[in-house]
């Protein structure tokens, strides 16, 4: 009597996305306007679990009117911070009534993780990296375990360690989508008056790039858009993005 094949268990340790894919991507979508590009991906569906992730702050509703014009229904990722101004959480409760968003996600930092790292709040003031370590960084990454693709609003001409942002990049072994990359700030100008978007409230107030509330300053004519980020301080990314860690800072390397 013949015996029935064995199946063999196996864990598939592949990563979900290599280098090789977001080559592939970007080639396969070069020239592709933006708006072709997400109804692609988003009716193929052939990505796996996709979520935005977005700030709600001043040229959020671009990337998420985008989104919502071919599913509404796309996770959208909001992180909380507990230090965030009123008029950002205001933003985007309009935002995702005006749009018909159904499936926005805000999530917070760990309240032990607060506890133990930030008693006092005032980790900000001394250590911003700290600081958004455990209030963005680490929240996120927690989250994003649910997913295996996420689309960022990020625009080259945002800072000098956003230039040749490319469309498709790889994070982790998790797939990055930048559909804004190449969009200028006038291509953003148009297509809010184009669609009739409502501004964030502080923008009109001098703040074109908007985080948590210590660490926004008001930006002065001329300089870049995020220089009224930790302005005083090293430091233009919060790390959910672009590493905050110095890999040359012996702190940070190997014990053995």
């Amino acid at each position: 009597m013949t015996q029935p094949l064995r199946k063999i268990d196996f864990i598939d340790a592949r990563p979900r996305f290599t280098e090789a894919d977001a080559i592939a991507l970007n080639n396969r979508f070069r020239g592709t306007e933006t708006a072709e590009m997400l109804r692609t991906l988003l009716e193929e569906n052939n990505l796996g679990r996709i979520a935005v992730v977005s700030s709600f702050g001043t040229e959020s509703a671009v990337l998420l009117h985008l989104i919502a014009s071919i599913d509404p229904g796309v996770p959208v990722l909001f992180g909380d911070t507990l230090k965030m101004f009123p008029e950002t959480l205001d933003y985007r409760d309009t935002l995702t009534r005006l749009l018909g968003l159904t499936n926005v996600i805000t999530y917070q930092p760990d309240p032990e993780a607060l506890a133990k790292k930030d008693d006092k709040e005032l980790r900000w003031s001394y250590d911003p990296d700290g600081c958004c370590e455990i209030r963005k960084v680490i929240p996120l990454e927690k989250v994003l375990t649910d997913f295996d693709v996420s689309i960022s609003g990020r625009k080259g001409f945002q800072s000098s360690t956003r230039k040749g942002l490319p469309r498709f990049e790889i994070d982790g072994d998790r797939l990055k989508i930048n559909p804004l990359a190449s969009w200028t700030k006038e291509d953003l100008e148009a297509y809010f008056e184009l669609h009739d978007l409502p501004r964030h409230p502080l923008e009109e107030e001098g703040y074109p790039s908007i985080g948590c509330q210590p660490c926004t300053s008001k930006v002065k004519p001329g300089e870049d858009p995020r220089a009224g980020r930790w302005r005083g301080w090293d430091k233009v990314e919060c790390g959910i993005h672009t590493s905050i860690v110095d890999p040359d800072d012996p702190a940070n390397q190997p014990v053995f």
